[in-house]
């Protein structure tokens, strides 16, 4: 089969972990009898200093004209990036939001994994980790706060900021579905997350999910609060199954589920619409600091390629073989140095995507 995907270095340590990512892809070719073309865009802070924008309406269509697009990271140094001196709408995160938006991409997927491998690195308590966990966040992606009407003036002579946090109920039945849809697929388990006992959003959320839920008998479902949600990922996550939330809790809750699993390099994500098309990138930054180095650890931008593989282009076979060659690096001892560990063996960015495509 033949696909068209559009890759996004972008900034940081972005190249280097695309240029992983799409070896092991040349893997997945080689074995399969597939054939992925790829067309490049810039996105982001290297867009900015080329067109003075972080994205184009050209690129832009080359992303809307493919099966997929595979992204790095986007962004660097808000302390003292020339970036950061630009109107938000102009910075490089912007960008981000504007794809998702003209994509249609209303549904993160977040997969949140301990492998038996890195329990050790995982900063929770050992008790806890040797349970191991693996829970799927499913965040809305378009609507909320992020999207919500914005501006600062004064009132009262007091400069006042004001954000604005709206949903209407078919944005919320939407993500509900698939999120129901998920986990009949999985553990048969969701847990809806809000603010229910405070803000409307949430009791319209709450709403909405409970009506959708009378669709998917077989799935049971929990409502809790986000502040318990947080408190229950760090003391009991091996409870979470699917965790459905709206867009600003989830941005949190995945990037604090990512957290407890060690390194932040070993998740994936998938932003999905009603299609096919998807984006795909790693749940964690560009992190300048490291950029250049060939230290950056490529597995979650790898992942993230075996969740493109699945849900963009329906080859469960060759996701599954992505994902166990990952596995199988793990239990030989490789490590970037994120994840390093004594007893370990410590691996380059591109070392460690060759030990993948290695066992494809």
């Amino acid at each position: 089969m033949e696909f068209n995907i559009t890759l996004i270095p972008g900034d940081g340590i972005g190249p280097e972990i695309v240029r992983e990512a799409v070896k092991v892809l040349h893997a997945v070719e080689e074995k399969y009898g597939h054939k992925f073309n790829y067309t490049e865009i810039d996105m982001g802070g290297c867009s900015i200093d080329k067109y003075g924008v972080p994205l184009t309406d050209e690129a832009l269509e080359t992303a809307k004209a493919s099966d997929a697009v595979l992204l790095g990271a986007v962004g660097g140094n808000v302390g003292n990036s020339p970036w950061y001196q630009l109107p938000p709408d102009k910075r490089p995160e912007a960008a981000l939001l504007r794809i998702r938006k003209e994509l249609g991409l209303f549904a993160n997927l977040r997969p949140a994994l301990l492998y038996e491998e890195l329990s050790a690195a995982s900063p929770l308590r050992a008790d806890i980790a040797e349970k191991g966990f693996d829970m799927l966040i499913m965040r809305e992606l378009t609507g909320g706060l992020y999207f919500g009407k914005r501006y600062i003036e004064e009132i009262d002579g007091k400069l006042t900021a004001v954000d604005t946090l709206t949903y209407n109920e078919d944005e919320i039945r939407r993500i509900a579905i698939k999120a129901f849809e998920a986990a009949g697929k999985r553990r048969g388990h969701l847990t809806s997350v809000d603010k229910a006992n405070v803000l409307d959003s949430s009791r319209l959320w709450r709403k909405v999910v409970h009506e959708v839920a009378e669709s998917y008998p077989d799935v049971s479902l929990d409502d809790m609060l986000v502040d318990s949600c947080a408190m229950q990922i760090t003391v009991n996550p091996d409870f979470f199954d699917v965790v459905l939330t709206e867009n600003m809790f989830g941005d949190i809750l995945s990037d604090e589920a990512a957290a407890v699993t060690g390194s932040l390099g070993m998740l994936p994500s998938a932003s999905l619409g009603e299609g096919k098309l998807g984006l795909y990138e790693p749940s964690h930054g560009s992190a300048p600091d490291i950029a250049g180095q060939d230290i950056a650890n490529p597995i979650a931008t790898i992942l993230s390629a075996a969740m493109m593989l699945r849900y963009s282009f329906d080859l469960d076979e060759e996701a599954k073989a992505v994902e166990n060659a990952v596995k199988k690096v793990l239990r030989e001892g490789f490590r970037t140095g994120d994840i390093m560990s004594e007893g370990m063996e410590k691996v380059s960015c591109s070392r460690m995507g060759d030990l993948i495509n290695e066992r494809i």
